[in-house]
């Protein structure tokens, strides 16, 4: 495990950031001034996929692989675990499992993906559509609303049905916890109202003792038993407070958390996520908020292109090809790069396909029209979110891998008009240690932001490639809209 190499020689305050994502469990442990000093890694059992869109997880390995990797970061620590004065528990959004009153599985977890539980999502839509319109929210075919419903119908009493940071929170206090609004969105909380939407569950005669209280992501909601102490090297004491999504802590971690400041995220898919004053709805659905743990709102969409684009290539050759590629300047084509069937952010078309205008003059060329496409499709989802009458102020935060590439970046800069401010950490563990920072070693989360986050590297727009980058973009959305796929953003 890496740790900085600053590493104090007394132990000083420190907090604790679980990630649970798909294939592991990942544990930072963070200072004040936000120094990394220890870290954690577990491995989870693959997901079985199978027919009618199932998608489990064994989650009996959740807890076990939770302590795993709480015991290697506590152990690296100077002061072998007794400085975590605070924990919080972030994971992937909508996945449900049912358990014993101990926290214990009593079955498969049913994850973010599974979609057995779509025609049930779909007469929730209907049956809470005036809630669902005011907070500017789609229930999808994945959303867990729907496998709570299912869920439901085997929560015998005496059991409970949890999100995945609502087991771990459980196991670390010995008691059930509160859910945090965050993952409980897509489960069919109303962070608008402050309630259930109970309307939609007593159709479905969901029993309101399945619906647990719910609370602002931050909140103290308990501390670390013996039994929990014991298992993972936290201090007994130790506080828990709540986390957020894995999104959400990801935008936390890049410093991207107060009112204007935007981020964009470049991994296999582009993800764009800010902080907004207001609820801001988008008529056209491609973009849905959060619920801010300050009260603020977080708005973001997730675009089916992004570092898709350069799948095919062998990654040992991308260095190469981005110098050949910054050496003749912008592309001679326009290539909109999208691989899937249908785009969701910044707009919402099911017949959405890839395309291309002119044709490479060499592979060069073909690499920069990939990489300039991607970020016509950032700067649309920007002017998008604009024209809903969100401020974006400041530079772009960038992460994400696509955004190691410092040619990438540059052609995002230009093509934005704007500086971007490339975050050095952007993990969700390391967003769930700000957001255990928030009210225990700072007094809230933008000041654990501001403690913690780095201002990262800036790049600068090139101005001698403003002019052909900006008669390219003119060019692509004129083609969007030729299509018809833009509709809906004048309607």
């Amino acid at each position: 495990m890496s740790t900085t190499a600053d590493v104090p020689r007394s132990p000083v305050p420190v907090v604790a950031g679980i990630d649970v994502a798909t294939a592991a469990v990942r544990v930072v442990c963070a200072d004040a001034r936000g120094r990394v000093l220890a870290q954690g890694r577990a491995p989870l059992p693959q997901p079985v996929r199978g027919a009618g869109g199932h998608s489990e997880q064994d989650a009996r390995a959740w807890w076990p692989a939770a302590a795993t990797a709480l015991r290697q970061a506590t152990a690296e620590l100077p002061g072998g675990g007794r400085e975590v004065v605070a924990v919080a528990v972030s994971a992937t959004s909508g996945t449900l499992v049912v358990t014993d009153t101990d926290g214990e599985p009593v079955g498969p977890a049913l994850m973010y993906d599974d979609r057995r539980a779509a025609d049930l999502n779909a007469k929730a839509q209907e049956l809470g559509a005036r809630r669902w319109r005011a907070l500017g929210l789609t229930v999808g075919p994945t959303a867990a609303l729907g496998k709570l419903v299912l869920c439901a119908s085997r929560a015998l009493p005496g059991r409970l049905v949890l999100h995945t940071p609502d087991l771990l929170g459980l196991r670390l206090t010995g008691h059930p916890v509160a859910t945090d609004w965050s993952h409980a969105l897509k489960t069919g909380y109303d962070p608008l109202a402050g309630e259930w939407a109970t309307e939609v569950f007593d159709a479905f005669d969901v029993p309101g003792r399945l619906l647990p209280a719910v609370q602002a992501p931050g909140t103290k909601v308990g501390t670390v038993s013996a039994a929990a102490s014991a298992e993972t090297g936290l201090p007994v004491g130790c506080r828990v407070r709540l986390g957020m999504t894995d999104g959400c802590a990801g935008q936390i971690a890049t410093g991207a958390v107060r009112p204007g400041q935007f981020v964009g995220v470049l991994g296999t898919t582009y993800v764009l996520k800010g902080v907004t004053r207001e609820l801001v709805t988008d008529p056209a659905g491609a973009l849905y908020s959060h619920r801010h743990p300050d009260g603020w709102w977080l708005p973001g969409g997730a675009s089916n292109t992004g570092g898709e684009a350069l799948a095919d290539i062998d990654p040992a050759r991308l260095p190469g090809l981005d110098a050949a590629a910054d050496a003749r300047g912008p592309a001679s084509y326009l290539n909109y790069p999208l691989r899937r069937e249908g785009e969701r952010f910044p707009f919402v078309r099911g017949d959405a396909r890839g395309f291309v205008v002119g044709a490479p003059r060499d592979e060069a060329d073909e690499h920069r029209a990939a990489l300039e496409g991607v970020a016509f499709l950032e700067r649309l989802a920007l002017e998008r979110v604009q024209a809903l009458g969100v401020e974006v102020t400041g530079p772009l935060h960038a992460a994400g891998g696509g955004s190691r590439s410092a040619l990438w970046t540059r052609i995002r800069a230009t093509v934005l008009g704007r500086q971007l401010r490339v975050a050095e950490r952007a993990e969700t563990a390391f967003g769930a240690a700000l957001l255990a920072a928030a009210g225990t070693l700072h007094a809230d989360l933008s000041a654990s932001a501001a403690a913690m986050t780095s201002p990262g590297r800036v790049v600068d727009p090139v101005e001698g490639e403003r002019a052909a980058l900006d008669e390219s973009y003119g060019r692509f959305v004129a083609r969007l809209r030729a299509r018809g796929w833009l509709d809906d953003w004048d309607a």
